[in-house]
């Protein structure tokens, strides 16, 4: 076992791109002395479809339901068009001041410090990181109800669908965190480009899988009643129920278009591959989620199921059911890692920064791992990022609930980081003028945006508030 320091930034000196540690310094660094980025624009949509077809494509046919042919599918495409707007508006940011040869910021909280400042970075990092944990958590949620999903399938398979087939998530869960566990040593994300690879393709297997479902069922004319209002009062809801779950469905929606943002190489421009990449990955995961979202409304009608995949709106085949949920649980692996990592290096790095001297904290020590070669191992590293995956794991062990937690998540999150910082940055960057027409217009985006999250969170706590009252511990539940 051998020891060696990092650098202030939790890097060894090959990782950090140090020009006197390296001995062809021009070939692993880029043109500001840090690690050469290698991502491209496809690399960019790979992690951006990762991301995104995720969990929220699972809800939307039950969101669709909620609101109706109308207000669901115009809500989907608004949420889509504002999440690509406002995408290319970060991307112009990457670089400070100038969008094509400023100062490269590698955070969004960077990029918040170099153009708003103040106490807005603070905030930024309240929202992103906050947000970030949420996300781990309701991926523990759901890959191990899709888990789960495939015991249960082959139950009713054997057993018939009525039969009591009831599979506690638990066991589940703690596999999941354990699997993270060991992912989450990898040091540089840039080593799990693999995963979000393999997540892409999972991702559009499972998708396609739930679509030529609802197609299947369609034709054979088994569907459900549906409206140009979604859920109809006094048949289906309460009037109290049709309010608040409408304005959960729209969090589960703002849910659905979280996602991450990669690291490019130099050439082309970064602003221009990101932009690039934007438009690939928002359309397709927008064709998805209309095709999933209205199929399966046309398909199961008012009577939507919360995860079209998971809560058995299908029961056969069975095979294919299985399959459909084994590819939710890889791309959930590989998706919690895209965004459980920049917690990991923000914490690290703060440890590096503040005690620099402190060798539990700084050391790192090769290991020779049989059959996996040499393995730099970091106890700092180490304890933290289990303890992180400990905690998320059990937090999802106590709030089990699917759609609740999803739309909670979305409604926090979608305005501060993919309307309001942008937004700002973008004003303060191209020196809107106060009060003049696009100002207004975008100020007008913000106040439109903050509303509408508000109301999703209200909703979404309510669901969670009701999920809570009737849970039963050890059984199934995806309220």
């Amino acid at each position: 076992m051998k020891s060696f320091n990092t650098d202030q930034h939790g890097h060894s000196a090959a990782e950090s791109g140090d020009v006197y540690a390296m001995s062809d310094p021009t070939k692993n660094v880029d043109d500001d002395g840090r690690e050469k980025r290698t991502g491209t624009w496809l690399t960019a949509s790979a992690h951006i479809i990762t991301a995104v077809i995720g969990s929220g494509v699972l809800s939307l046919a039950w969101a669709i339901a909620q609101l109706g042919w109308i207000a669901g599918t115009l809500i989907l495409i608004i949420f889509s068009f504002i999440t690509y707007f406002t995408s290319t508006m970060l991307a112009d940011c990457y670089r400070a001041p100038d969008p094509l040869t400023g100062k490269r910021n590698y955070t969004y909280m960077d990029v918040v410090r170099s153009y708003l400042g103040g106490r807005k970075v603070q905030l930024c990092g309240v929202a992103q990181y906050g947000n970030l944990i949420g996300i781990t958590v309701g991926y523990t949620i759901t890959a191990s109800i899709s888990l789960v999903a495939i015991g249960k399938a082959n139950c009713y398979h054997n057993k018939g669908h009525h039969a009591d087939c009831t599979i506690s998530n638990y066991p589940y869960m703690a596999a999941f965190g354990i699997i993270q566990i060991l992912l989450s040593q990898i040091p540089n994300f840039h080593k799990l480009s693999f995963l979000s690879l393999m997540a892409a393709v999972m991702s559009f297997a499972y998708a396609s899988i739930g679509i030529g479902l609802a197609i299947a069922t369609v034709a054979g004319g088994k569907v459900g009643k549906t409206n140009m209002t979604g859920t109809v009062v006094g048949v289906d809801v309460t009037a109290a129920q049709k309010i608040w779950r409408s304005f959960q469905a729209v969090g589960d929606i703002a849910f659905a278009y979280a996602y991450a943002t990669d690291t490019l190489r130099s050439s082309p421009a970064e602003n221009k591959a990101m932009k690039r990449a934007s438009f690939v990955g928002v359309s397709t995961t927008t064709f998805f989620y209309i095709l999933c979202g209205c199929l399966g409304y046309a398909a199961f009608g008012n009577k939507a199921p919360g995860d079209f995949l998971t809560d058995f709106g299908f029961y056969e085949p069975f095979w294919l059911i299985d399959f459909a949920n084994a590819c939710i649980a890889f791309h959930l692996i590989g998706a919690y890692q895209v965004f459980a990592h920049p917690i990991f290096q923000f914490v690290e790095k703060k440890g590096n920064r503040n005690w620099p001297d402190n060798k539990f904290i700084t050391s790192e020590y090769s290991v020779n791992i049989p059959f996996l070669g040499k393995f730099n191992i970091n106890l700092f590293r180490l304890v933290w990022r289990t303890a992180y995956v400990v905690i998320t794991t059990l937090v999802a062990m106590i709030f089990p609930f699917f759609n609740a937690i999803l739309g909670l998540i979305g409604a926090a999150s979608f305005w501060p980081l993919t309307v309001y910082f942008p937004v700002e940055m973008h004003i303060a960057q191209t020196k809107v003028k106060k009060y003049s027409p696009r100002w207004i217009g975008l100020k007008m985006l913000c106040w439109v945006c903050l509303i509408v999250s508000l109301l999703a969170a209200a909703g979404s706590i309510a669901g969670l508030i009701s999920s809570v009252k009737t849970y039963k511990p050890f059984r199934t539940i995806h309220e």
